[in-house]
Parts: C-alpha cells; sequence; structure tokens
C-alpha cells in the first residue's frame, strides 16, 4: 500500500487526496514513509558504504585483514631472517670455494718457487763465467721448469673462473697476482742473456710469490666463524715458512754456482732465517696438535734433517771463520727433497682448512634450508589454519546472513502472504531449523533468528487469526444487514404497491433508494472482508444494464448521461460486482462535482474488449494525490483504518484486481477521467435475435414525443427518450408544462403511476390546482410492457429471465420521475434495472392485514436467527499454484 497520510475525497470523479494532519496519526516511523514537508525534512537515508572506513568493510574483508597482516609481518620477519641465512650461506659458499682453489694456488707457488731457486742459480753461474754452451744448458735446464709453473698457472686460472662474482677483495688479489705472473713470464727472456741484475730478475719472481700467498691469505668466513679463520691463517703461515725455506734455497744454491758469497749475502740469509723461525712459530701457534705432530714428523725425516744440517754449515762461524760454500748439486737434491716435504705437509693443511671450510658451508645450507623451509611449513600451516578458521566464520556468516534475508525477504512474507488470504483451515507452519550447526556466537546468533522468525510467524498467525475474526465480524454483520434491508426492500415493494398517495409514494420511493444504498454499504463490508457479493445471475446481461443499475443505486442518478456505443453482454458472475464498482465509482463522480454539471458514462469497444470512460467536471485532483490513486488502483491494499475511511477507492480497487478488470484515474479538461477497460474474459455473446422480446415505445401521456414502433435498442431509446432529462437546479419553462420522459421499455411516462393503456381513476370533485403527478418507480423503467412476474435486481433470486439466456434491454440513460415543489428533480427508485417487473399494481389501496403483518416480521426475525447461524468458526489459507498446501 502507498505510504503516506491517508486519503479523503475532495474533488474529481474519485477524489481521494491527502487528508490533512489529524491528532493521533503518526506514520513517520513507517517503512519508505514519503517526506512530508509539513512535517518536516525526511529522516536522513542511509550513508552509503565508504572502504575508508573500518566498520563498513564486510565481514570477509575483515577476516582476510585479520589474517593477512599478521601473516605478512611473520612473513617479513622470517623473510629477514631467512635473508640473514641466506647471506651466510652464500658467504661459507664462496670461502668454501675461494678455500678449494687453495691447492690450486700452492700448487702453482711451489712451481713458481721451483723456478724461482733454479733460475737464481743459473743467472749466478752465467755471471761468473757464462758462455754460449752454458746460456743453452742454463735454457735447457729452466725449460721444463718454465713449463710445470705455465700448467699450475693454467690449473688456477680454470678454477677461478666460476669466482668471477666473488666479493671485491678477492677478485683484486687474484688480478694483482695474474699481473706479477705474466711479469715474470716476460722477464724470463732476460735470464739467458743476463742483461738484467739478479736483483731485477729474482725480484718479479718475489713478488710473484708474494701476490699469490696474499691471494691464498684472502678467504674470510666473516664475523663469528673464528676456527675457519684460524685454519686459513694455519696454511697460510706454513706457506710463509716454505716459501722463507726456498728463498734460502735460492740463495745458497746461487752462492753454490758463483762460487762466492755476495757481500750482503750473509745479512740477508740471516734476516731469513729470522723470519722462518717467525713464521714457523706462528703457524706453531695457530696449528692444531695434530698438524704439530705432523710436522714434527717431517721435520725429523732424514732428507729434511740431511738438508738441514747442510744449510746449517752455511751459517757463519766464530772469529774469522767464513761460511762455507755448499756444493751446487748436493744442495739442490737435498733441499729439493726437503721442499717436497715441505709441500706434502702444505697440501695436509690445506686439504684440512677446505674439508673444514666446506663442512662449515654444508651446515649453514642445511640450517638455512631447515629454518627456511621450518618458516615456510609454520607459515603454510598458519595461513592453512588461518583459512580454515576464516572460512568456516566467513561460511557462517554467509549462512547466517542468507537465512536472515531469506526469512526478511522470502519466507515471512510468504508466510504472511499465505495468512493474508484464510480461506481453508490453518494448519502447523513449520519455521525452519538454522542452517548453522556450531555452538559458538554465530550459531547461537542463527539459534536467535529462528526465535524471531517464529515469534514472528506465531504473531502473524495470531494477526491471522483476529483479523478472521474481524473478517467473520464483518461478513455477519453485512449478512445480517443485507437480510435486513432484503426484507425491507420486500416490505416497501408492498407498501409501494398498496399506497396511492404520490407524496407517501415519494417518500416510500426515497426510503427504497436509502434501502438501495445500505445494501451497497454491505456488500462493501463484504468486500472489506474478502468474500464475494450474494447477488448472482446465471445469465449474460448487457453492459447497458449494467450502467444503469450502477446509476440507480447512486443519490444523484439524475446527472448520469449514457452513450452506449456497443451491444456487448457481461457474464452473469460478474454482474454484481461490476454493478458495484460502477456504482461507487458514479457515487464519487457525482457527489465531488458541481450539482449543475452531468456525469458521461461512454462506452466503447477496446479491441476485443469494453472501454467505459466516466467524465466528470468537477475540481480534479493534484498529480501526486492522482499518482498515489492510481497506484493504488494498480495495487489493492490490504485491509486495515485507512480502507474504511476511503471505502470507495478500497472496493474498486479490490473488484478490479478480482475480475481483471483495469481501471485508471487521469486529469480531463475539467475534472477527471475514470477509464474502465472489461477483459474479453468478462463479455459474453449477445442474445439470439429471436429471444429478444420487442420493446414497443408508446407515446406518453401528456407530451408531444412521437410514439416509437418496432423493436429498438436499450441504448439507442434511452438516448432518445433521456436527452432532456431534469438535472438539480433545473425548472421547466414558464407556461409551459413539465413533460415526463417515457420510458423507452414501457412506454409509460415515468412519473405517471398508472398503468399501461389505463387511466387513473378521477375524483367526484376536482380541485381547482392539478394534482400532483405521482412518482415513478423503477420498474417501470426495467420492466418490459409484457408484466412478466419475477424478481428484479434488488431481490434475492436476482432478475427474473422472461426467456432463457436472454438479457433485456437496459435504458441507455438514467430517468427522473420530473420535478418537486423546489424544482428539484425526483428520483424514480429501480429505473436504471433490466428487469422484469412486478404484477400488475391494483388500482384500488387495500388495508393492511395484520396478520400478514405478523406472519412478515415473523420471517425477518427467523432470517435473522438464519443469519446469526450462519457464522463458520473454520479458517482456511489459498493454495499455492500447484495445488499444494502452503
Amino acid at each position: 500500500m502507498p505510504s503516506g497520510r491517508p486519503l479523503t475525497p475532495t474533488g474529481g470523479l474519485i477524489g481521494w487526496t491527502p487528508l490533512p494532519d489529524v491528532a493521533g496519526w503518526d506514520e513517520e516511523a513507517t517503512v519508505g514513509a514519503a517526506p512530508d514537508p509539513a512535517r518536516g525534512a525526511a529522516p536522513a537515508p542511509h550513508r552509503r558504504r565508504s572502504g575508508f572506513r573500518l566498520r563498513d568493510w564486510r565481514m570477509g574483508t575483515k577476516l582476510a585483514t585479520v589474517l593477512v597482516i599478521p601473516s605478512l609481518a611473520f612473513l617479513v620477519l622470517a623473510g629477514i631472517q631467512t635473508r640473514g641465512l641466506v647471506g651466510q650461506t652464500t658467504t661459507l659458499s664462496a670461502f668454501a670455494e675461494q678455500v678449494g682453489i687453495g691447492r690450486q694456488i700452492s700448487a702453482a707457488v711451489d712451481r713458481l718457487q721451483h723456478e724461482r731457486d733454479r733460475t737464481a742459480g743459473e743467472l749466478a753461474a752465467l755471471r761468473s763465467a757464462g758462455t754460449g754452451a752454458d746460456r743453452d744448458a742454463a735454457v735447457a735446464a729452466l725449460e721444463p721448469l718454465r713449463e710445470a709453473t705455465d700448467r699450475a698457472m693454467a690449473e688456477l686460472r680454470t678454477a677461478a673462473a666460476p669466482l668471477a662474482d666473488a666479493d671485491a677483495a678477492w677478485r683484486v688479489s687474484y688480478s694483482e697476482a695474474i699481473e706479477a705472473y705474466d711479469q715474470v713470464v716476460n722477464i724470463r727472456a732476460a735470464v739467458a742473456p743476463a742483461v738484467l741484475s739478479s736483483d731485477t730478475v729474482l725480484g718479479n719472481y718475489h713478488r710473484s710469490v708474494a701476490a699469490l700467498l696474499s691471494l691464498l691469505a684472502e678467504p674470510s668466513p666473516g664475523g663469528g666463524r673464528q676456527e675457519l679463520t684460524e685454519a686459513v691463517l694455519r696454511y697460510v703461515q706454513l706457506s710463509r715458512v716454505k716459501e722463507l725455506s726456498s728463498h734460502i734455497r735460492a740463495e745458497l744454491y746461487a752462492a753454490a754456482r758463483s762460487g762466492r758469497y755476495e757481500a750482503d749475502d750473509q745479512v740477508t740469509l740471516s734476516d731469513l732465517r729470522a723470519q722462518q723461525l717467525t713464521a714457523l712459530g706462528a703457524f706453531r701457534v695457530a696449528a692444531t696438535a695434530d698438524q704439530i705432530r705432523r710436522y714434527d714428523r717431517t721435520s725429523v725425516d732424514p732428507a729434511f734433517v740431511a738438508a738441514t744440517r747442510m744449510e746449517e754449515r752455511t751459517l757463519p762461524g766464530g772469529g774469522d771463520a767464513k761460511p762455507v760454500l755448499l756444493d751446487a748439486t748436493q744442495w739442490w737434491a737435498a733441499s729439493e727433497q726437503r721442499q717436497e716435504l715441505f709441500r706434502q705437509l702444505e697440501s695436509e693443511i690445506v686439504a684440512d682448512a677446505v674439508r673444514q671450510a666446506d663442512d662449515a658451508s654444508a651446515r649453514q645450507l642445511r640450517d638455512t634450508l631447515l629454518v627456511a623451509g621450518g618458516i615456510a611449513a609454520v607459515l603454510l600451516v598458519a595461513v592453512l589454519i588461518s583459512l580454515l578458521v576464516g572460512r568456516s566464520v566467513a561460511r557462517a556468516m554467509r549462512q547466517l546472513r542468507g537465512q536472515a534475508l531469506r526469512i526478511a525477504q522470502v519466507d515471512l512474507p510468504l508466510t504472511l502472504q499465505r495468512l493474508r488470504a484464510v480461506d481453508r483451515p490453518i494448519g502447523a507452519i513449520d519455521v525452519p531449523p538454522s542452517v548453522i550447526d556450531s555452538q559458538d556466537e554465530i550459531g547461537e546468533l542463527a539459534e536467535a533468528f529462528v526465535a524471531v522468525h517464529r515469534s514472528a510467524v506465531d504473531v502473524a498467525v495470531e494477526q491471522a487469526m483476529m483479523r478472521r475474526n474481524v473478517n467473520a465480524m464483518f461478513v455477519n454483520l453485512a449478512r445480517r444487514s443485507q437480510v435486513l434491508v432484503e426484507r425491507q426492500l420486500e416490505l416497501l415493494d408492498e407498501l409501494e404497491r398498496e399506497e396511492s398517495d404520490p407524496e407517501q409514494l415519494e417518500n416510500l420511493f426515497k426510503l427504497d433508494h436509502l434501502a438501495a444504498r445500505m445494501r451497497r454499504n454491505d456488500e462493501s463490508l463484504l468486500v472489506l472482508a474478502g468474500t464475494e457479493s450474494t447477488r448472482r445471475w446465471n445469465r449474460p446481461v448487457g453492459l447497458g444494464a449494467v450502467l444503469l443499475a450502477a446509476s440507480a443505486e447512486i443519490e444523484q442518478y439524475q446527472r448520469v448521461r449514457h452513450e452506449n456505443r456497443t451491444d456487448l453482454h457481461v457474464v452473469g458472475h460478474a454482474v454484481g460486482d461490476l454493478v458495484h464498482l460502477f456504482a461507487e465509482m458514479l457515487e464519487n463522480a457525482t457527489a465531488f462535482s458541481r450539482p449543475d454539471t452531468a456525469v458521461r458514462v461512454v462506452v466503447e469497444p477496446d479491441g476485443r474488449g469494453a472501454l467505459v470512460q466516466i467524465v466528470d467536471e468537477g475540481l480534479g485532483m493534484s498529480p501526486s494525490a492522482l499518482a498515489e490513486a492510481n497506484a493504488v488502483l494498480a495495487e489493492p491494499p490490504a485491509a486495515d483504518v485507512s480502507a474504511s475511511e476511503r471505502m470507495g477507492l478500497f472496493v474498486v480497487s479490490h473488484l478490479s484486481a478480482r475480475h481483471g478488470v483495469q481501471v485508471r484515474l487521469s486529469a480531463g479538461r475539467e475534472g477527471l477521467v475514470a477509464r474502465v477497460r472489461i477483459p474479453v474474459e468478462l463479455l459474453a455473446e449477445a442474445p439470439a435475435p429471436e429471444a429478444v422480446q420487442a420493446t414497443p415505445v408508446r407515446l406518453a401521456r401528456g407530451t408531444s414525443q412521437p410514439a416509437l414502433t418496432g423493436r429498438v435498442t436499450a441504448s439507442g431509446a434511452l438516448a432518445a427518450a433521456t436527452a432532456e432529462l431534469p438535472v438539480a437546479g433545473w425548472h421547466p419553462a414558464p407556461g409551459r408544462p413539465a413533460a415526463l420522459p417515457v420510458s423507452p421499455l414501457t412506454g409509460r411516462p415515468l412519473g405517471d403511476g398508472t398503468d399501461a393503456g389505463a387511466a387513473a381513476p378521477a375524483p367526484a370533485a376536482a380541485p381547482v390546482t392539478a394534482p400532483r403527478p405521482r412518482p415513478g418507480r423503477a420498474g417501470d423503467v426495467l420492466t418490459p410492457d409484457s408484466g412478466a412476474a419475477g424478481g428484479g435486481w434488488f431481490s434475492r433470486q436476482g432478475p427474473a429471465a422472461s426467456a432463457p439466456g436472454v438479457t433485456p434491454a437496459p435504458a441507455a440513460t438514467p430517468v427522473t420521475g420530473g420535478t418537486n415543489e423546489r424544482g428539484l428533480p425526483v428520483r424514480v427508485p429501480m429505473a436504471q434495472l433490466a428487469s422484469a417487473g412486478p404484477a400488475d399494481r391494483p388500482a384500488v389501496r387495500h388495508e393492511p392485514d395484520p396478520e400478514a403483518v405478523g406472519g412478515m416480521l415473523s420471517r425477518l426475525y427467523s432470517g435473522v436467527r438464519r443469519a446469526e447461524a450462519e457464522e463458520t468458526t473454520e479458517m482456511y489459507l489459498p493454495r499455492d499454484e500447484g495445488g499444494r498446501r502452503q
């Protein structure tokens, strides 16, 4: 039902417009209520969701945030830790590779030392007494040593190739060692000619060996790896000891080949021996016990001892004794064996360092992999657990949201819709259980929703029972009132037939009209209660007759002008509701338009259906009120307090929805235009021509209208007979008697109470003034001249059928019974109904029989008791589309 304030008629055809504010009316809390300027600003709408507000985030986003942020923090910390471990692993791996190249470096140093020492002896020999043959012999002796040195350096270059991306310090040392060796290669050509001094040639060899020893000492394991640093220091110190021993060999071999000591040879030898002892001491400090034992075993080797003893002979003695010159061949052979022992011990020490570095690198790599794997496993387990928990919570929240939305938007509205229509007993309405079976807070919340749903259903059932009781009260009251009204109408019919006084007869006709309006109000109560009317027809009825019957049920029927351009008929089961619908619309059209205007009813074909337009000349309606009224007509509202305040709109809406009739209001030139589209399903075929009774139209007494003979239609006859019907405020022209219109169906003048073809009995002494005309009745308009007996439109059995399946043609325009002394038109009761009229009325009034009156009252009381017994205690629900009970 449209929101806003209730509606009341103020102008126009239907004329329902907003009511002014009344005390106690409060609908601001209604869901979807429209803003009312008179009440102030409307409530602020629900604010739009913002992604910057934490409270506006969806539950999935919040859960994802709760899970992702700690995971990211853990991942960052774990990444930092893993990065440190990876860095240490990389450092140790590079350290192990650099230490591993120590084998090639020590081998290259040994070959270079061998070449240097032999070159020192050959240079000394060439300088003392060198000939061409000596030069050739020196070159031949040095050539194998040079080739061995080149092979060792080539192996070093090959081993160092993977370390091109090593740390900068190692790359610099390696570059210096290669450059120093390149200088040695270049200086070799100057050995045989002996054009350069020995210091120059041997200095290049010394620098190359020193550069290789610096490269050998370059590996660094980083901080916190003291054992690895000491491992490097051990073989470096032993290599220095070996280098000093080789240098001493070179000095002694050069002196032996030249046959004399130079002036500074003893000083150099003393300095070399001192450095050797220092390096040996440093080695013994850094070396392990096992390495010291191995050095001691090497030092007591006979070859090592023999070389040492020969070297000791070269030491200067006391006094003026000169150092002994050793035999060059013997010394070279003895020192070479000692150097080989040093070489073997050096290789073992380097191998120990390489093995220790590899173990440390492997351990670090294993630790790094374990830590990284552990971090990944912990993170994966945490993420999986978080996802499982978050998914469980999110799924429960989605299920809870879906259940709540289904309850609010599907289940509860369907239940309320089922309970609104109560046409069969209410069974047990099952409330589905919660879709969440957990025992946490979400499960408790789901159970709370189910409890709320169950409470809402219980309240809805109670309201449905209350509504059923109210509807039952409406039905009982309406039917009781209908029984009383029907008996009242029957009594009025009898009184009208027996009454001969025109004034009394006019009052009886007014009372007859009020009773007919009371019956329409009772039928409105039945519509309000959702019950169909008791008036039924089993045969088609002309659409013009339906409109005339609707006009007969309103107060200002004389203002209605009919323009029927069709000869359509309405199926019998919808006649009563259409009469009621058009009566409500004509009532509002005449009540809310000026009394000196006419209301036109135009009937036109609309495809296979029919279009009825009701045009008034009222004040109209505002666009908002018109839109609201059309909304109510398009979708029938539920019965509530506002339905009783605007009964006409409620009744029209429900009756049109019941039969699929489309009713729409629109603004006209003056006032409103109501368009009623009757679907083809409510229309029936016209009766057979041979079954239609002839309707003679005779000339009315006291008028100058020509008589119409032959078979005519009701719409054409009424259009001719009611062209000049009086309306409110209309008076006949002066000097001209008020001619009464002639009924197109009976041929008698409306308002003339005499029977057709018989004159009223004249009084013995006629008064000076003309007698007042007797008011006409609806039976004079709707009853054919044949005078067939039967029930009329307002009887309980419905119109009598003069011929099976035939509907008498109704009059096209309403008829009045003249005017009274105030110039107002006189209503002709039952003048708009096409039906068989009552039997011929007696010309002489008879006094009522007391026994007959008593019997009538007894029958009235019996009817009231029967109406009270019609109350039912069962309550029904509608079936769904599949035919199952809901």
